[in-house]
């Protein structure tokens, strides 16, 4: 009898953001139906939170290459819109991107001033967009986990609070490191974005979990790479309502 071997499919990263940056729909194309629906998860944040002001807000997902770039940088956009003083920052150390979608310098960012060699004032960019500013992840580090877990952390988001009206992380997958679980006891809550059809049903439960474990304030996800025939309650729109 013949047997088959079954190669199990992996995922390839997508590495084209790392190169271009993500799209600014919100900034592109203001009018459009999927910018509509990122104003509306804007908003929808805006409610979540009953009790408790929201000014910190961690965007995560499970694995790479799931689109919480894109989703975390729109937001930022649409919320700068409102005028709010907002301030993004790129909190992926290993893979960043926010320094090629705004077309910024990356020659000192988040890494500099946790290292000590940069203050914060320094590290703090405008962007084209009013109101909203950034600070990009800075050159590559070799212990990022250790820097983000350490208490320049605490005394940046204390600053940064003082100063900015909403405060955005674009942190990295909760299953390939430990970063985002680390990042996300700091923050006021904690959003998953998950593509549908594309990430691992397993996966996200695990980053869930995960999430959990460090008691964060998960307020939902958002799920994105939506069929347009499956959205056509949301205006054949790609992302899916918050």
């Amino acid at each position: 009898m013949a047997f088959k071997l079954l190669k199990k499919k992996t995922k390839k990263l997508d590495d084209y953001s790392l190169t271009h940056g993500v799209g600014l729909v919100t900034y592109d194309d203001p009018s459009s139906v999927i910018s509509e629906q990122f104003n509306t998860i804007r908003t929808n944040i805006q409610f979540s939170s009953v009790d408790k002001e929201l000014n910190s807000i961690l965007f995560t997902s499970s694995a790479p290459s799931e689109g919480k770039s894109t989703v975390s940088n729109n937001v930022a956009v649409s919320w700068a819109k409102q005028d709010k003083k907002v301030v993004l920052i790129d909190a992926d150390l290993r893979r960043p991107t926010i320094h090629k979608t705004f077309n910024v310098s990356n020659k000192a960012g988040l890494s500099n001033y946790l290292l000590g060699t940069a203050s914060l004032e320094s590290v703090i960019q405008p962007t084209m967009v009013d109101n909203l500013f950034v600070i990009t992840s800075g050159p590559t580090a070799p212990n990022p986990s250790e820097l983000l877990g350490s208490k320049k952390i605490k005394e940046l988001f204390q600053d940064l609070t003082a100063q900015f009206d909403f405060m955005i992380l674009d942190a990295p997958p909760v299953n390939s490191v430990t970063d985002a679980q680390v990042l996300a006891t700091k923050v006021d809550g904690v959003i998953l974005v998950v593509p549908q059809g594309y990430a691992d049903k397993t996966g996200v439960i695990h980053a869930k979990k995960a999430l959990q474990t460090v008691h964060s304030n998960i307020l939902g996800a958002i799920m994105n790479r939506t069929a347009k025939d499956k959205m056509k309650g949301y205006y054949g729109s790609q992302y899916g309502a918050y």
